[in-house]
């Protein structure tokens, strides 16, 4: 059985290590010197982690490649969701329009 104590201290040292990860940016007084190679390709850093989470999902389920056909919501959704992105270059905008095209389909239609 686990003493309370280590588990207590445990969390505490968990948490602190957390806030400090999490404020090492805003801790100093001026903005830490980067190179504009670095600044430029951090711009992309939300899009490559919504693409690396996104795709997967769209072309396996359980470990598994699907065999995609046009009667799948998930390739419904991708299709307008890149073709909205490519209108308008918004990344909220793009989660939005693939969900109201995924979610009828899917729940609806049981695609």
């Amino acid at each position: 059985m686990s003493n309370p104590w280590h588990t207590l201290l445990a969390i505490v040292g968990l948490g602190l290590v957390t806030l400090v990860t999490r404020a090492f940016f805003l801790l100093p007084d001026r903005e830490l010197p980067r190179p504009d190679w670095l600044v430029r390709s951090l711009r992309y850093a939300p899009l490559g982690a919504l693409a690396a989470i996104v795709l997967p999902e769209i072309i396996m389920s359980q470990g598994e490649l699907l065999p995609l056909g046009l009667a799948d919501a998930r390739i419904a959704g991708a299709c307008v969701a890149t073709a909205y992105f490519v209108w308008r270059r918004g990344i909220l905008g793009t989660i939005i329009c693939g969900m109201a095209v995924y979610l009828p389909l899917h729940i609806g239609l049981g695609w």
